[in-house]
């Protein structure tokens, strides 16, 4: 049996890993299927599963076909309480400290907790920090909150500061689906000297210049989506230029 904390004693391991988004509302089944071979096969550390909407009425199918097929981590990386299910392997619980959405910091938490109480899923509680990236997109429609610009740096600190004094467990800093730009280097870099906890960062990346960059800058997962979605070939030339910085 699985530890109740595998996934988290692997976030803090120190070492750069590498997490893959899979959005069922842009996946078919034999989609599904390739990025799980491909994860398997190019040494991905998390498939984050999740969308801002979910409008798939068979997510249970797609997670059972990735379980299938490889044996990297399923992480839910759920849009609000109906995302969640029994058949992952863990779930991001996160609150969006970046915004002032009440239901979203722990409206929808309260809803789910009884769910999640007896879910067996291991819970990981998740800071999640919305960064402007030079477009609206899904994530910060849905959520109606407003992205903590992209040169505020002092902001992101301080927000960061908060979550990790709160008791949360991961910083989860993102420029949403479909972000035209990555978050800043430098706003990562000062985030990561002012917070002990692992430090996950998405949106935007599309190139391994990129997740190096981001890397290096104290990003201790890189979460990449849109671009694998786009050019699957680019997932194993993302995974070996995060592990090649171990």
């Amino acid at each position: 049996m699985k530890s109740k904390s595998a996934i988290y004693q692997k976030l803090i391991n120190r070492k750069k890993k590498f997490a893959v988004l899979v959005d069922p509302d842009k996946s078919d089944p034999q989609r599904i299927k390739n990025i799980a071979i491909s994860s398997e096969k190019f040494a991905v550390d998390f498939i984050f599963y999740g969308s801002s909407l979910l409008t798939q009425e068979n997510h249970e199918k797609f997670i059972s076909i990735i379980k299938d097929n490889c044996s990297v981590p399923v992480v839910l990386f759920p849009g609000n309480y109906l995302h969640i299910n029994r058949k992952a392997d863990g779930i991001l619980l996160l609150s969006l400290i970046s915004g002032r959405n009440p239901d979203l910091l722990i409206g929808k938490q309260v809803m789910a907790a009884p769910y999640l109480k007896s879910s067996g899923l291991e819970i990981i509680p998740t800071g999640y920090m919305l960064i402007e990236s030079g477009k609206t997109t899904a994530v910060n429609y849905i959520s109606n909150t407003i992205p903590i610009p992209s040169d505020k740096e002092e902001i992101a600190i301080c927000t960061a500061m908060a979550g990790e004094l709160l008791g949360l467990k991961l910083i989860y800093m993102d420029g949403g689906s479909g972000a035209l730009n990555t978050i800043p280097a430098s706003m990562i870099q000062k985030v990561k000297e002012n917070i002990s906890l692992p430090l996950i960062i998405g949106g935007g990346i599309n190139f391994s210049s990129q997740a190096k960059e981001i890397s290096l800058a104290g990003a201790d997962v890189i979460v990449v989506g849109n671009a694998i979605e786009k050019n699957p070939s680019r997932l194993s030339e993302l995974s070996d230029t995060i592990h090649s910085l171990n």
